[in-house]
């Protein structure tokens, strides 16, 4: 037994320290030179390989969780009041592709009942919606009395991508040109909120964005063929917000830039500058008190469990 206790120590002994000192120093050396080559790589792999989600932000996780839930109760508050007054409010959300418009959206959405606050984001018109007037696949989206609608792309399709990728004629185009800004003043005229959000994001910043999907299984469905052909277009798009601005940009109904390249940022500066649009006041009902609940009648018996179905326990 001592023989063994002994040989179980020496081996201890050996597991702790299994190679001279010299070689440690050796391998010791062999790592920094490591880390220093893979630290020379770290900037190309951080731009490549960042998370979309991660981003480039200097908000504090801590402080923007902080203003989000405090914004997102404004906005409850505000959706009270736009159910009780029956107001009616469209947000065109629009701009570069990876801009992140659909983040800022979500946010605006998360906290409302979706009853009364609604996002509309159409596909690739039919053969029928292309022979249609161009704004009336648009016009049955448009809110009721009490309702909130988010455009998540709108009617300006045909002054960037359509125009740019040469989906549309010349005259059509033109005569978006001159009928958008009377659109949009039918509908502020009619008593709807019109707001319009052009989320504009540097060519470095998107270009990450789109390496970060490539490899982001839960984002790669973003990816699509046009983000990819923008890619290549980028002169082009500018040239036609530049051109869409100048037609549409009118005093009922103007643009408003948001400056994208930090996510965090611009999802609150969002959220803030809507919620500062809109003349609500705090609706909010008071607090409910529930009264005891009934107790369940005597003669009541829960079927088996046996005869039911269950999904699995696997967290």
């Amino acid at each position: 037994m001592e023989t063994e206790v002994a040989n179980g120590s020496s081996s201890g002994s050996s597991l702790a320290d299994p190679e001279p000192k010299a070689s440690k120093q050796k391998h010791k050396k062999k790592s920094k030179g490591k880390k220093k080559a893979d630290d020379a790589k770290a900037p190309e792999l951080k731009m490549l390989y960042t998370s979309e989600s991660e981003g480039s932000s200097k908000l504090s996780s801590k402080f923007y969780e902080k203003e989000l839930a405090r914004l997102q109760v404004e906005l409850v508050k505000l959706q009270y009041w736009v159910k009780h007054t029956g107001t009616r409010i469209v947000i065109l959300f629009e701009g570069r592709d990876a801009a992140g418009k659909g983040g800022t959206i979500k946010r605006i959405t998360e906290p409302l009942n979706p009853r009364g606050c609604r996002v509309v984001a159409l596909g690739t018109p039919s053969d029928r919606e292309k022979t249609e007037w161009y704004f009336q696949r648009y016009a049955p989206h448009l809110p009721a009395a009490g309702e909130i609608v988010c455009f998540d792309r709108s009617w300006y399709n045909r002054a960037g991508v359509e125009h740019v990728m040469g989906f549309c004629t010349d005259d059509q185009y033109q005569e978006f040109m001159q009928s958008c800004p009377e659109f949009e003043r039918m509908l502020v005229k009619s008593g709807i909120i019109l707001l319009k959000y052009w989320f504009s994001v540097s060519d470095e910043e998107q270009e990450r964005r789109f390496q970060s999907r490539t490899i982001d299984p839960a984002r790669r469905w973003k990816l699509s063929p046009m983000d990819l052909e923008s890619r290549d277009r980028w002169v082009e798009y500018s040239q036609a917000k530049d051109t869409m601005f100048s037609h549409t940009n009118i005093p009922e109904a103007p643009w408003f830039t948001v400056e994208a390249d930090d996510k965090k940022r611009a999802r609150l500066n969002c959220i803030n500058h809507f919620i500062s649009k809109i003349p609500y006041v705090d609706m909010t009902p008071d607090p409910l008190e529930l009264p005891p609940r009934k107790s369940a009648p005597q003669d009541y018996v829960r079927p088996p469990r046996n005869e039911q179905f269950f999904v699995p326990q696997v967290y």
